[in-house]
Formats: C-alpha cells, sequence, structure tokens
C-alpha cells in the first residue's frame, strides 16, 4: 500500500493546525495501528550483536522481561535469518534496524520485519517500505530534517542520538511539531528514559545497556530477561 504523501499546495502552510493533524494525514492504517501499539508498549529494545545464537530465544527473554518490540540491527552478521526464526511464531514486534537503501529494506521485508527503522533521512526506504505497507521509524535530529521526514509520511520520528540534546529536545520540537511522533533513541538509559517519555516521546529505544552484546553471543536469557525488567521498572519512576 502506497502511503500518501505530505505535500504543501498554493496557499497551505504549516499552521500549528495543520501540524497537529500531520499524524493522522500522513499515517495510513498500518502506520496508525503501529503506533498505536508502540505508544502502549513504549519501548524498543535495540539487537546490535555480533552473534546470535538463538533469535527466537532472544525475544522470548526480552518479551518475559516486559519488552514487546524487537529491533535487530543490520550490522548484525546474518540479519536475514535471524529476522526469519524470530518472526516463525506468529508474534509481531520484530523490526530491523539500520536500513539504509531500496535494496536492504526489500531483502529486509521479505525475511519478515514487521517494521523498519532508519538512522537518518533514507526517501528510498521509505517508498519502498510504504510500497509493501510495512511501517518505518525513520532517523532525524534537528528540526529540518524532522520536516524532511514527515514529508515522506513515516510511522515515526527517531530523534537520534536523543543524548545529544536531551528531553528538553523534545519539548522544544513538540512547538513547530505538534502530535508528530517521536521516538528516543541513542544513548538512552534506565537514568533518562522516563524523562524522554515525560518530554513527550512516544518510545524509547534501549540499546547495550539492555541487550549487552557479550551477554546476546552468550546465549545468557535469564540476565536479558533481568535486565528488560529492570529497565521497564526504571520507567515507573
Amino acid at each position: 500500500m502506497n502511503a500518501p504523501e505530505h505535500r504543501k499546495t498554493p496557499g497551505h502552510t504549516n499552521t500549528p493546525e495543520h501540524l497537529n493533524s500531520l499524524e493522522r494525514t500522513n499515517t495510513p492504517a498500518p502506520n496508525a495501528d503501529f503506533l498505536t501499539r508502540l505508544s502502549k508498549d513504549r519501548v524498543i529494545a535495540v539487537v546490535r550483536a555480533p552473534e546470535i545464537p538463538d533469535a527466537a530465544a532472544l525475544c522470548a527473554a526480552l518479551r518475559t522481561g516486559g519488552i514487546r518490540w524487537i529491533e535487530f540491527t543490520r550490522t548484525t552478521p546474518g540479519l536475514a535469518a535471524h529476522l526469519r526464526k524470530a518472526v516463525a511464531d506468529g508474534r509481531d514486534g520484530v523490526g530491523a534496524g539500520t536500513v539504509m537503501t531500496a535494496a536492504q529494506a526489500e531483502e529486509l521485508i521479505d525475511a519478515g520485519a514487521q517494521y523498519l527503522v532508519t538512522p537518518g533521512v533514507r526517501p528510498d526506504v521509505a517508498r519502498t517500505a510504504a510500497a509493501a505497507g510495512v511501517p518505518v521509524v525513520m532517523g532525524a535530529l534537528t528540526p529540518t530534517e524532522v520536516g524532511q521526514v514527515l514529508d515522506l509520511g513515516v510511522a515515526a520520528v527517531k530523534i537520534f542520538p536523543a543524548r545529544a540534546f536531551g528531553p528538553r529536545h523534545f519539548r522544544d520540537l513538540a512547538g513547530p511539531f505538534p502530535g508528530v511522533p517521536l521516538v528516543a533513541s541513542g544513548g538512552v538509559d534506565a537514568g533518562n528514559a522516563a524523562g524522554f517519555l515525560a518530554a513527550g516521546a512516544r518510545a524509547v529505544c534501549a540499546g547495550s545497556e539492555v541487550v549487552p552484546p557479550a551477554v546476546v553471543a552468550a546465549g545468557d536469557w535469564p540476565e536479558l530477561t533481568r535486565r528488560a525488567r529492570e529497565f521497564m521498572v526504571s520507567l515507573a519512576g
């Protein structure tokens, strides 16, 4: 399904009223459903490891700890095979990150990725995913980049690296971009995650603090569950 583009027309300006409706006009059904579920769960675990012994077991461990959304990054060797194994049980929440090109997007969607994440503005990825009806969380940092991402009709904007300006940046972005779904990624940990959510982020990405590469490579699933549970507890306060 092709995502509708947000185009400027004569007399059409980015007024607060218009921007507040971006989420409604720029999000087709797959994006809207994705946002509803992600906003409820609030956390994406980002897996970036040189070795994954069992992707399905990894997902199960994180879900047991309360994290239902898992992003496997493209820098992980054998990513397509890991995705196929991770989605084999029919459960949702499994996505692919660090997606840079249309070809990569096609490969990972074919492997079962249920959403894609990019580190920056990647129009070709947005178009490829839209054609397949797959949501995209696209990276941006500055207001200019956020505007460019919104024009592509993606599901959400990933502010990366979030630690560059901290939670205040999310409050500042809410001024010119009210209602735009933002996700905090890069430098998010148990000490600041709740602050990003309080500042308006729909969700946060939990990286090596929750999913350390060495723990993943060792297949220490109880430890992953413990870390996921501790991270979720930190969001409460």
